[in-house]
């Protein structure tokens, strides 16, 4: 076990004696091809294994090797009412290719399926095995017989590329093993590396205050119980990378990298990684399944203020258990209005939304309040699969009344590119302004697909009486102009 104290921490240097290079329990390095497996944590406890499954994997052909099931949980939402589900979850680092084998280990498997779809993973099953191949990193869910509730969350990572040093006094580093924190928390300071070992799980949160130059990396777990695993505030030049966590929020800061980072949560408010009044946010290659929204953009909240510039999401994955994949706009400063601007989501897979209120729902939704002003977003190459509930697109200059102060101000210069959804439970999407002072304008849909139909203006075959909102199943309110489809 490891005690550590705000701003006092000196950890490396008892447990890093026994480094081995990217502290390895196996590494295979055929021509350029290698795989990684990560020790179990140890002492081991009983509450962070999951049993469900059996998990090996291998360079193709040659000797199995068994991954540790860590239990993660999630949530079933039913009515108004939170049930909290034990779910799987494995990861390992490769390069080149590798064979993978899931033995499900509660009956037989009639039918799986791995997620994103659009990953396209041929599988075979033989019996209660299934058995499949990877040629690249990949954030993946696999789920038998229709269960998403108790899937397999499989994370192929990377090659870590940060080698810890032992002798480089930057360096705080966890070890494979359970490592309590006192009070529950680790402030990193300025200029320092926290490295949260494959293997390693941490039993609290880790925190960026009012620091700069400061690091989270490593292939290690915070724990499932730690809410809000990792918090941002007041910050600059922060990087957080390939570990699994609950919650990973950025307020007040700017310039923050995260990257490869998993956040699963299964609690009320459960957001997966939120940005408040922060400046130049990347988020690349992370996985989302979260009890409330995946990823936000909001200007003022919970004491952070301002405004948000250059906001990016690419290469990533998101599963809303509860609520939206993606939100923008809600809460700002009634009393000087925010700005929200210059906000792209590349390259993303949504796996699912669910949200029973119909009037806060959308997998990709700009809700503008608290006089907040939104601009200059853009949706680019978005794969919706069919979700449980909810709209595809939600955009509204609104007053909600439940988290609002105020109306937004109004939303400009929004971007759909290449978007398609495939399913049938999605409900009639909005667009809509507030009033004539508040208005929706310049709304490009450009190569949207919804199960398979191309919808553009000029699309063959629309009758003349109808919008191609309408072959949408868009509801284009009042005081929007400028909605196109191209």
């Amino acid at each position: 076990m490891i005690k550590s104290k705000k701003l006092t921490i000196n950890i490396h240097c008892k447990t890093i004696a026994l480094f081995t290079i990217l502290y390895l329990s196996i590494c295979l390095n055929l021509k350029g091809q290698e795989l990684v497996i990560y020790p179990s944590p140890s002492p081991s406890v009983e509450s962070i294994k999951n049993n469900d499954f059996s998990v090996k994997v291998r360079k193709p052909g040659g000797t199995w090797h068994d991954l540790y099931g860590y239990n993660v949980k999630v949530d079933d939402v039913r009515g108004a009412y939170n049930h909290v589900e034990n779910a799987s979850l494995c990861s390992f680092d490769f390069s080149g290719k590798v064979e993978v084998a899931v033995t499900y280990n509660k009956g037989k498997i009639k039918n799986a399926r791995i997620r994103p779809l659009s990953y396209d993973i041929k599988h075979e099953i033989k019996g209660n095995t299934l058995y499949f191949k990877l040629s690249e990193p990949s954030n993946l869910s696999v789920e038998v017989n229709g269960d998403i509730f108790h899937n397999l969350h499989l994370f192929a990572n990377p090659i870590e590329k940060f080698v810890p040093d032992k002798n480089d006094t930057s360096l705080i580093y966890f070890g494979p093993g359970i490592h309590y924190l006192k009070d529950g928390k680790l402030y990193v300071p300025s200029n320092k590396t926290v490295f949260l070992a494959g293997g390693a799980v941490l039993m609290g949160q880790v925190l960026f205050d009012h620091v700069h130059n400061a690091k989270l990396l490593g292939r290690g777990m915070i724990a499932p119980s730690v809410k809000m695993g990792v918090h941002i505030a007041y910050s600059k030049n922060i990087t957080v990378e390939g570990i699994v966590c609950t919650q990973c929020a950025t307020g007040g800061s700017d310039s923050v990298t995260i990257r490869n980072v998993k956040a699963i949560s299964y609690y009320g408010w459960g957001d997966g990684m939120n940005v408040f009044a922060s400046n130049n946010v990347l988020f690349d290659g992370v996985f989302c399944r979260n009890s409330d929204d995946c990823t936000t953009v909001y200007g003022t909240r919970l004491g952070f203020v301002g405004g948000c510039n250059h906001i990016t999401m690419q290469n990533s994955t998101l599963w809303a258990d509860l609520a939206h994949p993606i939100l923008i706009g809600t809460h700002g400063n009634v009393d000087d209005p925010d700005t929200l601007q210059n906000i792209e989501y590349k390259n993303i897979d949504i796996l699912d939304h669910n949200e029973m209120q119909v009037d806060y729902q959308g997998c990709m939704s700009i809700d503008a309040g608290d006089k907040n002003f939104v601009q200059n977003v853009r949706f680019e190459n978005i794969r919706v699969e069919d979700f449980r509930r909810g709209q595809l697109v939600n955009l509204r200059v609104y007053f909600n009344r439940k988290y609002n102060k105020a109306p937004g101000d109004g939303i400009e210069n929004v971007l759909f590119k290449n978007i398609t959804y495939n399913g049938s439970h999605s409900e009639l999407s909005i667009i809509a302004g507030y009033d004539s002072s508040r208005m929706i304008r310049n709304i490009t849909f450009d190569n949207l697909h919804i199960n398979g139909l191309k919808i553009t203006d000029d699309m063959p075959g629309k009758p003349a009486w109808y919008k191609t909102s309408d072959m949408a199943r868009f509801f284009v309110g009042e005081h929007v102009e400028g909605v196109k489809f191209n």
